[in-house]
């Protein structure tokens, strides 16, 4: 038996119509009439466990028949049942792949709520532990099963693969079951990295993440239509929805709103002390809630504001901090206690990061990350206007205090710091900043006041040869010059690669559309305003104006001071100049419609992981082209900030859609139901290969792709699938389950080491969501508490470019073994004319080169064409 679900997911990178951007996330199509309720869905997933429980009890019974066997504990005997440490120690065994005994802990917690292990005292929790004993119930689940020797294990590591990706579901639930006070530091963390991801808490800061964690407790509630509480009861409780569903209902209005999971509620009867304002009814079956009692809400709440501490001046407060241990700390003494910047001025919170700022002899010491943050997001709050004179203020002449021996060293020790800061700053930012005019002549004057003080020029200039001399002795390129100059940008290189960065005064190709769909050319720098390039096509004073339209005829008028609108046009999008009165005539060019033919000829004489390879270099392109900053300026708006481009992520984002579409477009195309069986199945492969070399950014388009509701209904094709391939690509599906905010998926990529390509829109609906859900100013002080989570998140890029791309080998990998079938006996079918088309030039001109149907309506047209 098989389900398929359709979603889909694109992005919309419209920066110019002057609003804060929105990530549309994905939508599930409803399944099959025949098993459309929950309760079908719940009993497929338990025939899948059960089904994985008989393969693990099988290969267990045949491997390791000892490890059932009775057992003695205070005088007692437990008939034919297993210790909890030997079934997490054979675990391990049998899957390399986990990398911690809790991997394996959850995955056997699995079994546990499904009713199939059983511990000897019907005990909830799995213990790892060897005086905890557990019981298969092998004849009510019917688990006495046998196979051959190749199908055991296959069926072994397939169940392995279920297990492992509900294990972590199943390991929070056991430790939410705990009583608070005996939860671990490694529970607290589990449940810490979750609040993390819910709504209710998106708000809160981290030291209040963390005190929740330890005071959380779960409550579950089975029936719909159970009432949690009533209008007028007291209030002993705060909750946030984990799982489920509620309905809020008052007295004289009835229904007022429906809360879903990450919302919460029951907060304002606590914070006021006074009785529940609304009713709040179950709305589903099996509500799961996380739950905080009165007494941890306020004692939360009385922690925070004795960690806090106030900085004013002139009786305004201009910095906030709190007070911080290390998790290690948190059940012991905390000794190791730091303030954190939560809120303050621009001015206040830079001189408090200044102070932060370590020297060492050489300057090589690694920067406070507080700082990192600071830099990178500094453009919301304090734009260069500001932040440069501001890092002149602090940079001193003199000090009026103390014996010339003390104000000499502070001087010099504050400009260190100003300048290791800069430094940081334009090691960021690199070449963006020569864009920037009045960081520009900042830098220029600064460098001239640092050439003129003879101590700071002289421990610049060593420190500057010693980075350089250990560059040399890694590098081993070019000599060392005693006479070097000092200079910002020394260490700023442009990408070493095939695809450069898009600049804000590069030249690029505007091709604008009459009415008649004549085209018009130009050549005018990427962040031309919307205004200039109207005043190159048509004469000042008329009734022009600028359209952008998309394939399905969908048509948006563009700003006048919007700037950079070609590099962001969307897939399929075009320009169009005319007048207002001409709008509603105009129509898509043939060339937005896509493709008539499909390239299955082409496709077939090309090998799977060749295809893959090509997708993951070209990507790597596009992923290293892109700057950090464009992220922040995405999500916050580009509007917002003067001179700012984000051409580069959005041709990345624009490529997530491209693949998508392309694997719709190809099989919708193609009419030959053999050829389309092998067409769907070579897409499956390289979904494999990709998911192999960790390009997560493709994989997951070619996976949205597949399940697109176009390729979804084509049954006929789906039946061709071997059922081996089939299971492989059920099991990449449940990574894109979109439940407990994509849970799966984050749970895979914390197990991955860089260099790896996320699934870039995910990251930019996280940082939304967290823009969204936070003021950018509390009590008129910058929320700095809002930036160091977008620069956290902002941070994954940079940790999954890290390290150097190595084009895959082509030795066999796991998409090898797991497509068994051998491409020799097919490349012997192939003409030599077709051989050409293989080489790694001709795949890569074809892979940056795709022709795509993007309009939904008529690629599900096509496919009720050929699968009516």
């Amino acid at each position: 038996m098989h389900l398929f679900r359709s979603h889909h997911y694109q992005v919309f990178p419209d920066r110019y119509s002057g609003e804060t951007p929105t990530i549309r996330g994905i939508s599930w199509t409803p399944l099959p009439e025949a098993l459309d309720s929950k309760d079908t869905m719940k009993q497929f997933l338990s025939d899948r466990v059960i089904k994985a429980a008989r393969s693990v009890y099988s290969v267990m019974i045949e491997r390791n028949p000892g490890l059932i066997r009775d057992r003695k504990l205070y005088l007692k005997t437990y008939r034919q049942c297993c210790s909890g440490k030997e079934l997490v120690d054979w675990l391990m065994k049998q899957n390399e792949c986990l990398q911690s005994r809790s991997q394996a802990v959850g995955m056997w917690q699995v079994l546990v709520d499904e009713g199939i292990l059983v511990h000897v005292k019907h005990e909830l929790n799995f213990h790892d532990k060897d005086t905890q004993f557990y019981r298969f119930q092998d004849s009510e689940c019917g688990l006495n099963h046998t196979t051959n020797e190749r199908d055991s294990e296959d069926e072994l590591q397939e169940a392995l693969s279920l297990l492992s990706q509900l294990g972590p579901d199943a390991l929070l639930t056991m430790i939410l079951r705990k009583c608070p006070s005996q939860r671990s530091a490694e529970d607290l963390e589990v449940i810490y990295e979750e609040l993390l991801h819910v709504k209710a808490a998106a708000h809160l800061s981290s030291s209040v993440r963390k005190e929740l964690a330890a005071v959380l407790v779960f409550e579950s509630h089975a029936k719909a239509g159970t009432v949690l509480f009533s209008q007028g009861d007291k209030g002993t409780s705060w909750y946030i929805i984990w799982k489920g569903s509620v309905n809020v209902i008052t007295h004289g209005k009835g229904l007022v709103t429906t809360l879903h999971e990450g919302e919460d509620f029951g907060q304002l009867a606590l914070l006021n002390d006074a009785p529940r304002a609304a009713t709040i009814i179950l709305r589903e079956d099996n509500c799961h809630f996380l739950r905080v009692d009165k007494q941890d809400f306020i004692r939360i709440l009385k922690d925070v504001e004795a960690n806090t501490v106030r900085l004013e001046e002139h009786g305004k407060t201009v910095l906030v901090l709190e007070k911080s241990s290390d998790w290690a700390e948190q059940g012991g003494a905390g000794n190791n206690s730091k303030y954190t910047v939560m809120s303050g001025t621009p001015e206040k919170i830079l001189e408090h990061l200044l102070d932060t700022v370590k020297l060492d002899s050489n300057g090589n010491d690694a920067i406070e990350p507080c700082v990192s943050d600071f830099l990178l997001t500094h453009k919301v709050f304090m734009p260069s206007s500001q932040l440069c004179p501001a890092l002149q203020h602090q940079y001193p002449d003199t000090l009026s205090e103390g014996s010339d021996q003390e104000k000499a060293s502070y001087v010099l020790t504050t400009k260190q710091k100003v300048v290791k800061l800069i430094g940081q700053w334009v090691a960021l930012y690199g070449l963006l900043l020569k864009e920037d005019p009045l960081a520009l002549d900042f830098l220029e004057r600064l460098k001239k006041e640092v050439a003129g003080d003879f101590r700071l020029s002289s421990m610049l200039k060593e420190q500057f040869r010693e980075r350089r001399r250990t560059k040399v002795l890694e590098n081993g390129y070019q000599s060392l010059s005693r006479n070097q100059q000092f200079d910002w940008f020394s260490n700023c290189e442009e990408p070493v690669g095939r695809l450069q960065p898009i600049r804000a005064q590069d030249k690029v190709l505007y091709e604008i559309y009459r009415p008649d769909n004549k085209p018009l050319t130009l050549m005018l720098p990427v962040n031309t305003s919307v205004q200039d390039v109207m005043s190159a096509i048509v004469k000042p004073g008329g009734d022009h104006i600028l359209v952008k339209m998309n394939s399905t005829g969908e048509r948006a008028q563009l700003k006048l001071d919007g700037t950079a609108v070609y590099t962001a046009l969307g897939l399929n999008e075009r320009l169009f100049i005319c007048t207002s009165s001409q709008v509603e005539q105009l129509t898509p060019l043939k060339e937005q419609q896509g493709p008539e033919r499909g390239t299955t000829d082409i496709l077939e004489q090309m090998g799977s992981k060749d295809i893959a390879s090509e997708l993951t270099n070209y990507d790597w392109e596009l992923f290293t082209a892109m700057h950090e900053v464009e992220l922040v300026y995405y999500v916050f708006g580009r509007h917002k900030f003067p001179g700012a481009i984000t051409a580069n992520l959005e041709r990345f984002v624009r490529r997530f859609n491209e693949v998508q579409h392309w694997v719709v477009t190809e099989l919708c195309l193609c009419e030959d139901l053999v050829k389309r069986a092998i067409l769907l199945k070579k897409f499956i492969k390289i979904a494999a290969v990709l998911k192999e070399q960790k390009n997560l950014n493709s994989f997951f388009a070619v996976m949205f792709g597949l399940s697109n509701s176009a390729v979804h209904r084509l049954y006929k094709t789906w039946e061709r699938i071997p059922s081996k391939t089939k299971r492989i690509y059920c099991a990449y599906e449940r990574l894109m389950d979109p439940s407990r905010n994509h849970r799966a998926y984050r749970l895979a990529v914390a197990k991955l080491s860089p260099p790896y390509i996320p699934f870039m829109p995910l990251l930019l609906k996280d940082m939304t969501f967290i823009n969204e859900g936070n003021p950018n100013y509390v009590d008129k002080l910058v929320n700095f508490e809002k930036l160091r989570m977008i620069a956290k998140t902002v941070k994954i890029v940079r940790g999954c470019r890290s390290q150097p791309y190595v084009p895959s080998s082509p030795q066999r990998g796991l998409a090898d073994r797991m497509f068994l079938e051998a491409p020799a006996t097919r490349i012997s079918t192939y003409s030599d004319h077709a051989l050409p088309l293989r080489s790694p030039s001709n795949i890569r001109h074809y892979i940056q080169n795709l022709k795509v149907i993007d309009n939904q309506r008529k690629l599900t047209q096509l496919s009720r064409t050929i699968e009516c």
